[in-house]
């Protein structure tokens, strides 16, 4: 994929922002932190050249102004709510991101559990920070949240709240998911923080929308196909038009906030303009850094059918609502998109009407799209990426680099002895028996090299995966769409 976006200038112009706002104020300064630290995929795809691991990288770059604070809500714990994308809950992702996080030398001071109102799986919770040595706070449950000025800028509201003990000028205030109460956290600080005599500070980072970006720039669109089930809506921030006669842009969840937002700020701070529109609490420079704006439009643009497919695919699980994937198909209207510019998609259906059999395609990051079906002995999936690392190995289309013979057997004890339902081998079975070959085949060796050249390329399958297929194209970082059709009558994928 062409590159448009200059990683590099983004974590120069992003780092002295940073430490702009913090100077601004009394060298501290509460920085919520939306999205994900780590593996920022979606960024990645729409900004072709942006690092997923960009902000850890600028924090570990800042490490050491910057402390960090994990949100949790309690509620989340009791009712043990899931991370989709790695299937752990939110307690747990805490704690696996402190572990990733400590590893990189930079300070995780403590946890805060919010809107805490003594549910009892929160104890478990809490003893195991305990064990592992890290700090935690109770943030609690305010009447009238947020509508009650008075009551949540007083003792009885953000009072009655732990203070966090922080010693860095940078305090970066995250959460494993949305929901977990990192504004809330930020102004309940900023609370205790001028009780005490500290001017500190408040701002935000996200990512998208980016705010000097057009309001129907495929990037921003992309966002609204991404946040399509939480009905985001991109918007021109009025405040911000009022204020300094600038259109930008901002999200309806921001805007409508604002308003209190603002109210709570001038009752801590004593300020009515600490900040005048969302957009000035904001300290994003994607905008700045986007060096091929067609690159990155023609990125948003396959992004978009990327959701589409998977809102398809997730209505057809009964994961998903109708209301979404609407929502998609009117920001495809918008842009004018068509399915088959996603070239992996006209590949693999076309090679599913030549066959009859499940198949997928794979586009290669030089452009060519290498398809494949599903045979006796493997899945759409296994063939086409066999197919596609002996296309990069420059191997012959005839030349078999796992012989029947190894395959077969491991069929028969999935089947036989380990109860398969899979009428095939799975990727995962695929690149194991192949690694073993690798051992003793150079012609094998070679085509295993080429696995990491998948990282980043566009897939389509003409039927649902199943789980084992899914998970494995995730981890060799192949952005993966499919039909919404079950495979076969199998409704168990």
């Amino acid at each position: 994929m062409k590159i448009g976006f200059d990683s590099q200038l983004y974590m120069e112009k992003q780092t002295e922002h940073i430490l702009e706002r913090i100077s601004l104020f009394d060298n501290k300064l509460y920085l919520e932190f939306g999205g994900k630290i780590f593996d920022d995929l979606h960024a990645s795809r729409v900004l072709p050249g942006f690092d997923p691991n960009g902000k850890i990288k600028l924090l570990h770059k800042l490490r050491d102004k910057t402390e960090i604070i994990f949100c949790v809500n309690a509620a989340d714990i009791e009712k043990t709510k899931m991370r989709a994308d790695i299937g752990i809950t939110y307690d747990m992702e805490v704690i696996r991101l402190i572990g990733l996080i400590s590893k990189m030398d930079i300070y995780v001071s403590s946890v805060v559990i919010t809107q805490y109102s003594g549910q009892p799986a929160v104890e478990p919770f809490k003893a195991r920070l305990e064990m592992m040595g890290i700090k935690h706070y109770t943030h609690y449950v305010i009447p009238d949240y947020p509508a009650n000025i008075n009551t949540i800028v007083s003792d009885e509201g953000y009072g009655k709240n732990d203070y966090i003990e922080t010693t860095r000028p940078l305090v970066v205030v995250t959460a494993p998911g949305p929901g977990s109460g990192k504004l809330a956290t930020c102004l309940s600080q900023l609370y205790h923080e001028y009780k005490r005599g500290r001017m500190a500070g408040y701002a935000k980072f996200e990512t998208f929308p980016i705010w000097n970006l057009p309001l129907k720039h495929p990037v921003n669109l992309a966002y609204e196909a991404a946040t399509a089930d939480l009905q985001d809506v991109n918007m021109i921030d009025p405040f911000h038009l009022d204020a300094y006669g600038v259109s930008t842009v901002n999200y309806n969840r921001d805007i409508e906030a604002f308003p209190v937002l603002r109210t709570i700020l001038t009752h801590v701070t004593g300020n009515p303009d600490f900040y005048r529109s969302p957009t000035d609490m904001g300290v994003n420079m994607a905008g700045y850094c986007i060096t091929d704006n067609d690159a990155v439009c023609k990125a948003a643009r396959a992004e978009i059918i990327r959701r589409f497919f998977k809102t398809a695919c997730d209505i057809r699980l009964g994961k998903e609502k109708e209301s979404t994937l609407e929502k998609i198909v009117n920001i495809i209207r918008q842009l004018d998109i068509t399915e088959d510019e996603r070239e992996a998609v006209t590949a693999a259906r076309k090679k599913h009407e030549q066959t009859s059999s499940p198949a997928a395609a794979i586009e290669l990051a030089d452009g060519r799209v290498i398809p494949g079906r599903m045979t006796k002995l493997m899945s759409a999936s296994a063939s086409t990426v066999v197919n596609s690392i002996k296309t990069l190995a420059g191997l012959d289309d005839k030349i078999m680099l796992i012989s029947p013979i190894v395959l077969e057997p491991i069929l028969n004890m999935k089947k036989d002895i380990l109860g398969s339902a899979s009428p095939v081998l799975k990727l995962d079975d695929v690149l194991t028996a192949l690694s073993i070959c690798a051992a003793t085949n150079p012609t094998a060796a070679v085509a295993v090299s080429h696995l990491k050249d998948l990282r980043g390329c566009d897939m389509h399958s003409t039927q649902m995966l199943r789980s084992g297929d899914e998970g494995t194209l995730r981890k060799l970082g192949i952005n993966v769409t499919c039909d919404p059709v079950f495979p076969a009558k199998d409704f168990m994928i």
